[in-house]
C-alpha cells in the first residue's frame, strides 16, 4: 500500500472516530459529512434513518456519488440555508434511490424515484416546488415504510 493510500486511510479513521463520514470526490479530494438521524413521522408510526448531512455546496455536489451500497436504514440529507428550487441528478451515482423533498418545517412535499446514471445525458429530478431539504434513501424504502407526501422529517445531527 502506498504512502498516499495509508494517509487517506488514517484521515478516514480519524474522521469516523469524530462522528463524521468521508468520501472522495472525482479528483480524489476528501469530502466529509456529519452524521445524524432523520426520523420520519407518518402519523401512525415513526421510522429512524441513519444519515449523512450534506450542508455545503461541496457536500451537496458530492452526495452519494460513487457509493456501491447504502444500508437498509441509511441515507443522506441535503440541507439548504433557505428555500431553494431545482432538481437533483444521478451522474456517477451507482444505486437507485428515492428522494423526499421537504419544507422548512420538515413536511414532505414530493417523493420521487431516481435511477443510476453513469454517463451524460442524465435525467434531472425536479420536484417542481421550493424546498428546504431532501432525503435520499434506497429505492422503494419510502413505500416499504409507509412514508408519503405530508409525512414529517426531523433531522438531528449526531452529538
Amino acid at each position: 500500500m502506498g504512502v498516499r493510500a495509508l494517509l487517506v486511510l488514517a484521515v478516514l479513521a480519524a474522521v469516523l472516530a469524530a462522528g463524521a463520514t468521508a468520501a472522495l470526490d472525482r479528483e480524489g479530494t476528501e469530502v466529509t459529512f456529519t452524521r445524524g438521524t432523520a426520523t420520519l413521522h407518518t402519523g401512525t408510526k415513526s421510522v429512524k434513518v441513519w444519515v449523512e448531512l450534506a450542508r455545503t455546496d461541496v457536500q451537496r455536489q458530492q452526495g452519494l456519488m460513487g457509493r456501491r451500497t447504502l444500508g437498509p436504514r441509511a441515507g443522506m440529507v441535503f440541507q439548504y440555508p433557505s428555500l431553494t428550487r431545482g432538481g437533483f441528478w444521478m451522474k456517477n451515482t451507482l444505486i437507485p434511490l428515492d428522494i423526499a423533498f421537504f419544507d422548512g418545517r420538515g413536511r414532505i412535499l414530493r417523493i420521487m424515484q431516481m435511477k443510476p446514471c453513469r454517463a451524460d445525458p442524465c435525467a434531472v429530478y425536479d420536484p417542481g416546488v421550493a424546498y428546504r431539504g431532501a432525503l435520499e434513501v434506497n429505492a422503494g424504502s419510502f413505500r416499504n415504510w409507509g412514508v408519503k407526501r405530508g409525512a414529517r422529517i426531523v433531522v438531528t445531527p449526531a452529538r
